[in-house]
């Protein structure tokens, strides 16, 4: 078996959708120059599409704050040298091939899987580490010795060995979003906890091809601040040691190619059956702005009482548009103004894009879409419980600034008025439990609130044209907020209307609760009429067409 095998920049790997539907595995050299040919990354997560998105922007982010379209060195120093350099790409629409073939040929040697020095994302000190099988590097099931999954996607000789192109998918894929089960090998290291990416709750762009989808997410807005020379992994010497504090990188190649493990692939026969462990680099989270796809919370530092950001993960919970307000609206009035929230930094860039009119090949009336992408922890971190990923879809103007305040305010407020009705469908069927008897919270019937107004919400928002601006001004947002109001209403009695429904004569009766300071009569007529009243609190009966509300839910 050859010492140097299978270079990621030939060899086809990375699994990609085409303008057909069809699944076809490129090379990482060709999943760049052909972009604009592909639909879409087609991996078997969508974390790993995420990992393997990270590395591709590296490679962008370092050709193209080097050399320009025309493959000439000429280095971005300046913000608006930096917005000129990303519009003259997108209306290329692809991206030009020699400058990238040119970049790769150097770095050639670098990109090797298997290589006796300097093999690609692996460090041969990792031997000391912890050794796994390749069910355990493989996502999809993530099984260790003492976890076995009962209903595996792969299963005897499958689960215990990859294909070389498998083995570096999920190389990224663990690099990034590994668990924190593995111990380290000298005492008193700090622990890293979970791979970098593991820790974000992920934002992604997705444009109409590929290309379109890298560009998005090719965030510029940060040169001139605190950018230096881009240098990915594969430009700097291997670091084996282990568990490792760094700096937090000044530049987007570093981040995205950060080595939150050292690893080892184990390779048998031509297939990998395992590989070797230890911990990575890390370093602090909080205020790593570098890093642009990405929610946020805002967060107290107790020791110096100061507030600051830190990765905020999403919650497999809500559904994507749930968090519009923490996503994509920050109301502020000035520059200068200090908020509680900050918007994913690829959030940011798309707005300040289209507000400068530099997404004018998407067209004035075409909408953007965001992905979400989350890996689900269990146990401090221990195990990957989950994976999952939600994506929402909506107007490109409304991200504009001179539009933002109005239509980010008003879907922020809807947002916030879907949870008090999911809030009042959660008492109601509370109160209609205590009214026989039953201690069981309301927690299915606001699940089942959710899940009805999920897709009409979906589609309202969809619908949204703020450019309708032009022609009624502030009626024609008030116009689309009262229809929505109809079809929430509407929703939210048909669900009541059912738990009554479904409800013997002795919820009518009632009886007598015990509360924790007062003892109170509890019976479904009383909880209904609660329910009503504070319904129309929330919608409030003059933005209501009371005839369609009775008409809808018919």
């Amino acid at each position: 078996m050859a010492e140097t095998e299978f270079n990621l920049l030939d060899e086809p790997w990375i699994r990609v959708m085409t303008k057909n539907y069809e699944i076809k595995e490129v090379s990482l050299t060709e999943v760049l120059i052909h972009s604009h040919e592909y639909a879409d990354f087609a991996g078997e997560l969508e974390a790993q599409n995420v990992a393997v998105l990270r590395l591709s922007l590296a490679v962008l982010y370092t050709v193209f704050y080097r050399y320009n379209v025309d493959g000439e060195l000429e280095k971005i120093d300046d913000r608006e040298m930096a917005h000129d350099r990303w519009e003259d790409l997108w209306v290329e629409g692809h991206f030009p091939e020699e400058v990238i073939r040119n970049y790769l040929k150097k770095y050639r040697d670098r990109f090797w899987l298997f290589h006796p020095q300097t093999p690609f994302y692996q460090v041969n000190e990792a031997k000391k580490g912890t050794e796994y099988t390749a069910a355990k590097l493989n996502g999809e099931i993530s099984e260790s010795s003492n976890k076995i999954r009962m209903f595996a996607t792969r299963s005897g000789e499958r689960k215990l060995q990859l294909t070389y192109a498998e083995a570096a998918r999920w190389l990224l894929f663990i690099n990034g979003f590994d668990d924190t089960s593995a111990k380290p090998r000298q005492k008193g290291l700090p622990s890293p906890g979970a791979g970098w990416i593991g820790r974000l709750g992920i934002v992604e762009a997705i444009g109409h091809n590929l290309f379109e989808t890298l560009m998005l997410n090719l965030v510029f807005n940060q040169v001139g601040d605190n950018w230096t020379d881009n240098r990915p992994v594969w430009e700097k010497a291997p670091k084996g040691d282990e568990r490792t504090e760094i700096p937090l990188p000044n530049n987007p190649a570093e981040l995205l190619t950060l080595q939150s493990r050292r690893l080892l692939l184990i390779r048998k026969n031509g297939f990998v059956t395992g590989y070797y462990l230890l911990g990575g680099d890390f370093f602090q989270k909080v205020n790593a702005f570098t890093e642009t796809m990405t929610a946020w919370s805002l967060v107290t530092n107790k020791s110096s009482d100061t507030e600051d950001f830190q990765p905020k993960r999403h919650d497999p919970q809500k559904q994507m548009w749930r968090e519009f307000g923490n996503l994509f609206f920050e109301e502020r009035e000035s520059e200068n103004e200090k908020i509680g929230k900050r918007l994913p930094g690829v959030v940011d860039w798309i707005s300040e894009l289209r507000t400068e009119g530099r997404l004018g090949k998407i067209g004035r009336s075409s909408k953007i879409t965001f992905r979400s992408v989350s890996v689900q922890y269990g146990d401090k971190d221990f195990f990957i419980a989950d994976t999952f990923s939600d994506s929402l879809s909506f107007h490109s103007d409304i991200l504009r600034r001179e539009k933002h305040m109005l239509w980010g305010r008003r879907i922020e407020d809807e947002v916030k008025k879907c949870d008090d009705l999911a809030r009042l469908i959660e008492e109601l069927s509370r109160k209609l439990n205590l009214s026989v008897g039953s201690e069981q919270s309301g927690e299915a019937a606001k699940a089942e609130f959710y899940r009805q107004i999920d897709l009409p919400f979906r589609r309202w928002l969809g619908e949204l044209d703020p450019q309708n601006e032009r022609d009624c001004g502030y009626e024609y947002a008030e116009k689309k907020c009262e229809e929505w109001h109809t079809t929430a209403i509407a929703t939210a009695r048909r669900i009541a209307d059912k738990l009554m429904k479904n409800l013997g004569s002795a919820a009518f009766v009632g009886r007598v609760v015990q509360g924790k300071d007062k003892t109170y009569y509890c019976c479904a007529p009383k909880a209904y009429n609660s329910f009503l009243y504070l319904l129309f609190q929330v919608y409030p009966l003059k933005n209501v067409d009371a005839k369609q509300c009775n008409d809808s839910k018919k």
